[in-house]
């Protein structure tokens, strides 16, 4: 980018020369005139070389910064998660390699992951969302309760937060398993999750999602994934929503999330899990989580700090 402003810069300087000069003639105030142009070009282009120096000294501080907190990550968080069950679940945009990533430090923590849970699309999709709110209605087990809110996100998230997760007081699943067997079903054949493996109950979830949600109704369906996280941390022990960067603005899953006071007082967000220290912050929210606590990590200018207190083992 700063090579072709240099060279459209110099094209431009160059063109308004020769333009002066036939229209002025050869006379002395063409000739100031020219200095000028020059003069402005030759700035330009040190501002653009002095631009060029600062952005790689900030790619190379931000590279040692990440391979820095990538090789302490497994001592920070060592033992962080012990006994503790999460589940993931992940938003149609996710990046494998997030997820990869944060199962690896999972495990490195002390956690066991119980299963994973990948949204297909049409689960984000507003033109579907009459068909989200009927069928959760139908497959809801006996015993288990929908919120009140009528939003797709909302109620689907009620859903398999019954299905999905441990109740929070008492560490009990809130349906027998040939019920939420039935439910997962359900929604896997009407193409709103893709095939896979039932997941066990978890104590945590980690909802993970990514910067693909785009096009004229992304805040849409960045609302539905913020309001499904927020659904699985009221049915469980407590939730991480982590996204890549981008994803805390007001278009994105996180950045919904952080616009209500009150959602993430109870919900932990993260805004950089592409990053190493976003990943040990995703694992250290989850231990926050287990702790009755809350916090918006990352890098964004609404998060509150880049990672969350270690807490002792």
């Amino acid at each position: 980018m700063l090579t072709l402003r240099y060279h459209l810069v110099s094209l431009v300087a160059v063109f308004l020369a020769l333009a002066l000069g036939v229209a002025l003639g050869s006379t002395s105030v063409s000739q100031r005139l020219l200095s000028v142009v020059a003069g402005d070009r030759d700035s330009l282009t040190k501002q653009i070389d002095q631009l060029s120096a600062q952005r790689g000294d900030l790619e190379a501080s931000q590279r040692a910064a990440n391979s820095f907190a990538a090789s302490v990550a497994p001592a920070v968080v060592k033992d962080q998660l012990a006994q503790r069950k999460v589940v993931l679940v992940l938003a149609p945009d996710a990046d494998l390699a997030d997820r990869d990533a944060v199962r690896g430090l999972i495990g490195q923590a002390g956690g066991t992951i119980t299963g994973e849970l990948d949204l297909a699309d049409a689960i984000v999709d507003p033109a579907r969302a009459d068909q989200i709110r009927d069928l959760t209605t139908r497959l809801l087990p006996a015993g288990a309760q929908l919120p009140s809110a009528t939003d797709a996100g909302g109620l689907v998230g009620g859903l398999l937060g019954s299905v999905l997760l441990l109740r929070g007081q008492t560490g009990q699943p809130h349906v027998a398993p040939d019920q939420a067997a039935a439910a997962l079903a359900g929604l896997t054949e009407a193409g709103f999750v893709r095939p896979g493996p039932r997941p066990a109950p978890a104590q945590l979830a980690l909802v993970i999602t990514g910067g693909g949600l785009t096009g004229t109704d992304a805040a849409e369906r960045a609302a539905t994934v913020a309001r499904l996280a927020t659904e699985l941390d009221h049915a469980s022990s407590g939730a991480v929503l982590a996204g890549r960067s981008g994803t805390a603005d007001s278009t994105g899953a996180v950045g919904v999330v952080r616009a209500d006071t009150t959602t993430s007082a109870a919900l932990s967000t993260v805004d950089d899990v592409q990053s190493a220290m976003g990943r040990v912050a995703t694992v250290l929210a989850l231990r926050e989580q287990a702790e009755g606590r809350a916090g918006r990590y990352g890098d964004a200018s609404n998060a509150q700090a880049a990672i969350p207190g270690a807490s002792a083992g």
